[in-house]
């Protein structure tokens, strides 16, 4: 399980047009999913903290419209006018409290926290699902396990004072408030504010980032703990809705990609060894074959030259005595011999040296040989299936779109990197707290 739980609020915005794909996705209106994870047989467990009824969300748009409930006077045709806020704290935090039980009281409070941050009469819908499968929880704990989030519709809705013009009959009304109507924009309700620290340094902070802080204060004011407040500085926030698996998903196949990157540059330097090997087992197999004949030859010359000596000194010519015979022919002949002989033996000797280290050369250059083919055999096998991950991979990207993909991989990496901060800080706390003592 998680080591840490997070709670996170992102907020997405939608025009008119664009909201009606959301809507299909959150109301549960299809028939198929993108997102692989959705049972729809679990839909019925869904909870709908507000709902529309039969109306689709233009369709409340309008009618809130028409009864003067909100306006949207000055908008362009493409304003953005609907709030999808996506309330999600990791699965683990559920699954160790409880599941579907816990995560219905936890959504509930959090679907307070958005009426008070919207006006209840501006929420839409929230709905908290309870049908996506957490695939790589699930196969860590080896059971189902759920992936508990909320979704909550709402217009942006600020108060607009109308002023009487210049235009007015009465003078005295020039200047002054005619209505106040329940304007819907985005720039006025999220716009950034300025933030005095603790040391009197004023800073900009967005408007999403001090959402996260509101919820996650609210939270743990309402009596759920055990929990933080997502990353700083985090884009989640300015996501589109990416479900919770994708982001687990992504962060896994970066991994097995990683690894399938890692194999394959190990094969290809063992391949690289391979062919050296055998290119230099090659070359000692051509230096034996050179050196043998040439040992052969050599024995057969020491062996001749170690014969009986009637065999190798000439006959004697006639009138010649045996002593002229000794001094002149015998002697000489024996000498040119025995040099003869010595060098053959000294470079028999070598050669017999060579042809052994060569020898020995040949046979561990075919041990690693072999060694080297196994391992490069275990490498292909690793390889094969990594790319048959790798090719899962890739498909995911088709079917999400290889940016969110990489988003959701950076957004993973960039989480990772502040855990691994935020432990060494907690060490290094721990070692100044224990030397105090």
């Amino acid at each position: 399980l998680s080591e840490r739980n997070y709670t996170v609020a992102r907020v997405v915005q939608h025009t008119k047009e664009s909201i009606g794909k959301s809507e299909r996705h959150i109301e549960r209106k299809n028939k198929s999913y993108e997102n692989m994870n959705v049972d729809l047989s679990r839909t019925p467990l869904n909870v709908h903290f507000r709902s529309c009824g039969e109306m689709t969300y233009n369709a409340c748009l309008d009618s809130m419209v028409e009864n003067g409930t909100v306006s949207l006077r000055g908008l362009k045709k493409d304003a953005k006018l609907f709030d999808e806020i996506i309330f999600d704290v990791n699965s683990s935090y559920f699954e160790e409290r409880g599941g579907y039980a816990f995560a219905k009281r936890f959504y509930e409070e959090a679907f307070r926290f958005a009426e008070k941050e919207y006006g209840a009469e501006n929420i839409v819908s929230a709905v908290m699902h309870a049908d996506e499968l957490n695939s790589a929880l699930s196969d860590q704990l080896g059971h189902p396990v759920y992936h508990y989030h909320l979704h909550v519709v709402a217009l942006p809705v600020v108060e607009k004072e109308i002023r009487w013009s210049k235009r007015c009959k009465d003078p005295a009304l020039v200047g002054t408030v005619k209505e106040v109507v329940h304007q819907v924009s985005h720039s006025k309700k999220w716009a950034s504010q300025k933030v005095t620290d603790e040391d009197g340094h004023t800073q900009i902070v967005k408007s999403y980032s001090l959402l996260q802080d509101r919820f996650f204060a609210y939270m743990r004011d309402a009596g759920f703990e055990d929990f933080e407040r997502g990353e700083r500085g985090s884009t989640a926030e300015h996501l589109s809705v990416i479900e919770f698996k994708t982001q687990k998903e992504a962060e896994r196949l970066s991994q097995i990609q990683d690894a399938a990157d890692y194999a394959l540059a190990e094969t290809n330097r063992l391949n690289e060894k391979l062919s050296d090997a055998r290119q230099k087992t090659k070359q000692a197999q051509a230096q034996l074959d050179a050196v043998a004949p040439k040992l052969k030859n050599m024995e057969e010359l020491a062996r001749k030259y170690s014969d009986d000596a009637d065999n190798v000194l000439p006959e004697a010519a006639a009138l010649e005595t045996a002593k002229a015979y000794r001094e002149k022919k015998a002697k000489p002949l024996l000498t040119k011999i025995i040099k003869v002989l010595r060098s053959l033996y000294h470079e028999y000797l070598d050669l017999k040296e060579r042809f052994s280290r060569l020898a020995r050369d040949y046979q561990r250059a075919q041990e690693k040989n072999t060694a080297l083919e196994a391992a490069l055999d275990r490498a292909s096998q690793e390889n094969s299936v990594l790319r048959g991950i790798n090719e899962n991979y890739h498909v995911l990207c088709r079917f999400y779109g290889e940016d969110t993909i990489a988003e959701r991989v950076r957004f993973a990496k960039d989480k990772e990197i502040a855990e691994k901060r935020q432990r060494q800080r907690f060490r290094q706390t721990s070692r100044n707290t224990k030397v105090e003592l």
